[in-house]
């Protein structure tokens, strides 16, 4: 044989199929083809008034985003929706870790769908003050409730502002407002600094509590409780039921200690199984007495006047705040008062007096 044949050896590898890359350029490109375009603020608002619930939550994006180009479509949207907010009924909910706040919002929210109702939750989760993360996890927690078509849930971030409350949360309400949710309730974390500030963004102050045998009244600041038009206890079913009472008569007893409240309303302490929905028609029907009784008198709208007052000034010490913080000239005063204070030259107070002076005289 004039041409010999190479021998293969029993190591030698198949050329095999071509592998495709790894990387899917075809799907890269369906998912650039599917992004989400901006809509505009007139889009926006006329896809909030239909009730598109895809149109409500990027306008809640926008509306909660910290990008200056945002802002000012942030705004043009907010005044546009203003004219058809202020008609919903804004309930305020709060309560000891683990007093069964979600499993209650579900329950009495079904409720309020099965009498006609619309219902929006806006969920305030804790962000972890190291990582700035955030669990988000209400829509899992109330799973049937997420899935209506009547109900809107909204978990955001509490990004350590107002000790918890979403800095843009007092924004959301009049959205959904706009978008045609009659009731909207606003779940603070937890017992603290956060319920101040839930308290000055809705009409009815909900506390939910647990029969714990006597020690109710230790764990939770006076503060709190003479912010609650009304006081729930939770869990009063099997053989807690007898507790639940106990603890129901001494909450009673402590609210007739505390001054009456501004509106004239006397709030009411009663027990509920958020798990069993037993008591639940009878709370919120206590909630709309409440809300027929400040209409009438007028403090309703007195109260929504100044709550509006109230926001003003917050928000304007937070973009104060956030100029001061986001201006180059200054983070480097402040990066210069932090060397001062750690090698101890100066107090913090110096510094931070210092830092306003220099924010002065530089506007």
């Amino acid at each position: 044989m004039s041409v010999s044949k190479k021998k293969k050896s029993a190591l030698s590898v198949s050329e095999g199929v071509e592998q495709p890359g790894s990387i899917n350029l075809q799907a890269v490109g369906q998912r650039k083809k599917t992004k989400k375009r901006q809509h505009s603020t007139d889009q926006l608002l006329e896809g909030i008034r239909k009730g598109d619930i895809s149109m409500l939550g990027q306008a809640i994006t926008l509306v909660e985003s910290s990008l200056e180009s945002h802002q000012e479509a942030a705004q043009e949207l907010m005044a546009a929706c203003l004219p058809y907010s202020g008609n919903a009924f804004r309930v305020g909910i709060t309560g000891v870790p683990g007093a069964g706040k979600s499993t209650f919002i579900e329950s009495l929210g079904k409720h309020i769908i099965k009498e006609g109702g619309k219902l929006a939750v806006l969920a305030i989760d804790p962000s972890s003050e190291r990582s700035r993360g955030s669990i988000l996890g209400d829509k899992t927690r109330m799973e049937e409730l997420a899935g209506s078509s009547s109900a809107y849930i909204r978990p955001s971030p509490s990004g350590g502002t107002l000790g918890g409350v979403a800095r843009k949360t007092r924004e959301t309400i009049i959205l959904c407002e706009a978008a045609g949710f009659d009731t909207i309730f606003v779940e603070t974390v937890g017992v603290g600094q956060s319920e101040t500030a839930v308290h000055s963004m809705v009409d009815f102050f909900l506390l939910v509590m647990l029969a714990g045998a006597g020690d109710e009244l230790q764990g939770i600041k006076r503060g709190i409780m003479e912010m609650a038009d009304a006081i729930v206890i939770n869990k009063a079913d099997g053989s807690n039921i007898s507790r639940a009472r106990r603890a129901q008569a001494e909450f009673a007893n402590a609210l007739h200690l505390f001054p009456p409240s501004l509106s004239g309303w006397v709030p009411m302490v009663l027990t509920c199984s958020s798990l069993y929905n037993k008591g639940i028609p009878e709370i919120w029907t206590l909630a709309r007495e409440y809300a027929d009784f400040v209409t009438r008198s007028d403090f309703l709208k007195e109260r929504r006047l100044e709550q509006s007052r109230y926001w003003m000034y917050e928000t304007l010490k937070d973009g104060i705040y956030m100029q001061v913080f986001n201006d180059p000239d200054m983070k480097k005063e402040l990066e210069a008062h932090e060397k001062a204070i750690s090698e101890g030259r100066i107090t913090s107070f110096m510094a931070a007096s210092s830092i306003l002076n220099k924010y002065k005289s530089g506007n």
